[in-house]
């Protein structure tokens, strides 16, 4: 666990960036046969063309799988990121993760990144990603985040955005004052109104997605989605079957329509899962406090 080396091979140089556990890997859960599920995944960043350093941070360490995106506009955004990669990547002893884990290790990570000012200006930085979690004796995804990094879901051709943007542009588009269009290039598109940092208790949100056959998860910072549209990211994503492979490629697109922020993707790949008979209903998405209102 810690700083890695890793070589950016669009650039050609080697960067200095937080990537909790290895590249690319394997594992594969035991337990009882209706339990058990085996992944894959790749992991892949780059600092990008208009960026001195990187900010990101990545975590590919089972059971999590997380990109934290450092704020650009503040000072220290690359360590508030490493502080949630490495809280987060603290959760690797853990056979399944519950969402107090996650909140935990980003209030751990908060009294870091409220350290680390002094007197320069307030640190903080996004999060996102997915953790293998029980729910109703299966094994789900339990997907989180805080602020504008995403993470997807691809099944079969069809992409589904599972988390939804903490940003000033999403409460618009909420609103009904804004087109996803519209929002591209709003003034305020880079406004997040949460965040990991500044001494405020993080609030994640929670999403639930069962561990099923030929499930694809997308984990990602905003500088991919800001440059590659999500038809974009559909049509790569269906095009490259190795996780090794759709994370070049997306970071690839990413650099190719201008690369003007750090770009990190993570691609995790199901290999192995109990068969879901309602598709439908489990995707898009369910929430932990649809789950809560429901058994209520």
């Amino acid at each position: 666990m810690g700083v890695v080396h890793h070589l950016a091979s669009d650039h050609g140089r080697l960067e200095d960036v937080t990537h909790i556990g290895p590249a690319t890997g394997e594992h594969a859960t035991e337990g009882p046969e209706g339990q058990r599920f085996a992944v894959r995944w790749a992991g892949l960043t780059d600092t990008g063309f208009r960026r001195q350093h990187n900010e990101d941070s990545l975590v590919t360490q089972p059971p999590i799988f997380a990109v934290a995106d450092g704020m650009g506009g503040h000072s220290h955004g690359d360590l508030a990121s490493k502080a949630v990669a490495e809280e987060l990547g603290g959760l690797a002893d853990l056979e399944a993760v519950e969402p107090i884990d996650v909140v935990d290790a980003l209030r751990r990570a908060t009294d870091i990144i409220e350290k680390l000012g002094d007197g320069e200006g307030a640190a903080g930085t996004t999060v996102t990603g997915c953790a293998f979690a029980m729910h109703d004796d299966a094994p789900h995804f339990a997907v989180f985040n805080v602020g504008d990094s995403r993470t997807y879901a691809m099944l079969g051709e069809r992409l589904t955005r599972i988390t939804i943007d903490h940003s000033v542009v999403q409460e618009l588009i909420d609103a009904g004052l804004l087109t996803e269009e519209e929002a591209e290039t709003h003034p305020e598109a880079n406004v997040v109104t949460r965040g990991v940092g500044a001494g405020i208790d993080p609030v994640p949100d929670y999403f639930l997605l069962p561990i099923m056959p030929q499930l694809r998860l997308l984990v990602c910072s905003d500088g991919l989605t800001k440059e590659v549209h999500d038809i974009e990211i559909e049509r790569l994503l269906s095009e490259h079957a190795e996780p090794a492979a759709a994370a070049s490629a997306l970071v690839a697109a990413a650099l190719d329509n201008g690369g003007r922020d750090n770009v990190s993707v993570i691609v995790v790949d199901v290999t192995k899962a109990p068969t879901v008979d309602d598709v439908d209903r489990t995707v898009p998405r369910t929430t932990l406090r649809d789950e809560e209102t429901r058994r209520a």
